[in-house]
């Protein structure tokens, strides 16, 4: 199938993808609790600067404001019914700044979890994950996104359902899974079982990988477990490690740890490269700059990772046969 991204990256060797919506919608003023993705009636302006921002910033690729636009999570704020309206907002403001760049920049449909847990473990059957996520993607579609792209997944089932939903609007996909607890994802499946679940899809992604997680040296351990899969992979890491400070969130990573660790996962195997919660256009920039000045090497062996980019938040990653072991030594960054 071809499209925007395929073709792109037919072209290119990496992309660099976009950074964190979050942090960024928060710094202009979005309150914890609201739901973001109604920015995208209220506050286009804001949500065109937010998009705006990667573009200048040398992003391929960035997400849509839709992080949240599905009926499961909407039912918090009384606006489940709005899902595929909302997502089509955010896809079309997206669509008007791609399309102005004077270059092609692919807009990637986000669509989040649903917060619910899949059955048998849940209440959540396929068939309703799978029309929740059709909703969105329909909304998405209808809003001019390139691609869909199904972030920060933890269960293999919802992986399933976005698949099938993707299928259903006839629409190319990517995903990413968080790799958070201890190198596995909080239902605790590892890189190297996403990459034998992938394989096993009648709907095949464009690319896939992983985001948000720990820290960024966890992220290119969690490439390095993905192994040869069947397509391009993503590796969208936070900007270093959350503090609490004077009553918000800020993330220790610099824009020169961040330069470092795409470098870091380009070698190790990631062809579309960006960033998550925490990443601003400044550290964007700096992305950019390292992939495009500094040539293609080898994967650095872990020891490496960790003295660049900072220890490991567990011993194992769960890909040889260990189970998850939280890491008791200290957490040293470089260059945070």
């Amino acid at each position: 199938m071809s499209n925007a991204l395929t073709d792109l990256l037919k072209t290119r060797d990496w992309l660099l993808t976009d950074g964190a919506t979050g942090t960024t919608l928060f710094n202009m003023g979005l309150t914890s609790g609201d739901a973001p993705e109604m920015w995208n009636e209220t506050e286009t302006d804001k949500i065109r600067a937010l998009y705006s921002g990667a573009v200048d910033a040398g992003s391929d690729i960035f997400l849509t404001n839709t992080f949240g636009g599905n009926a499961s999570r909407l039912k918090l704020h009384g606006a489940e019914k709005r899902a595929g309206e909302l997502s089509r907002m955010g896809a079309e403001i997206g669509r008007e700044i791609a399309d102005k760049a004077g270059r092609t920049v692919v807009v990637a449909g986000s669509m989040g979890p649903t917060g619910e847990i899949m059955a048998p473990m849940g209440p959540l059957t396929h068939e309703i994950a799978v029309e929740i996520f059709h909703d969105q993607a329909e909304g998405l579609k209808a809003g001019g996104a390139d691609v869909l792209w199904a972030e920060t997944i933890s269960a293999p089932e919802e992986l399933r359902a976005v698949a099938e939903a993707a299928a259903l609007a006839d629409m190319p996909w990517c995903v990413t899974m968080s790799f958070d607890t201890a190198g596995r994802t909080m239902m605790g499946t590892t890189s190297g079982e996403m990459t034998r679940i992938i394989g096993k899809l009648a709907h095949q992604p464009v690319a896939y990988g992983a985001n948000c997680g720990v820290g960024s040296s966890d992220l290119i351990r969690t490439l390095m477990g993905f192994g040869k899969g069947s397509g391009p992979l993503i590796a969208k890491g936070n900007a270093g490690i959350p503090k609490y400070h004077d009553g918000h969130i800020h993330y220790n990573g610099t824009p020169e740890l961040m330069a470092d660790y795409a470098v870091l996962a380009r070698n190790a195997g990631a062809t579309i490269i960006g960033g998550c919660c925490g990443t601003t256009p400044d550290h964007l920039r700096a992305m950019r700059a390292a992939l495009e000045s500094t040539p293609r090497g080898p994967a650095a062996p872990l020891a490496e990772v960790a003295e660049r980019l900072g220890g490991f938040s567990s011993d194992s990653d769960g890909t040889d046969g260990k189970g998850p072991t939280r890491d008791r030594t200290s957490r040293r960054r470089a260059r945070v």
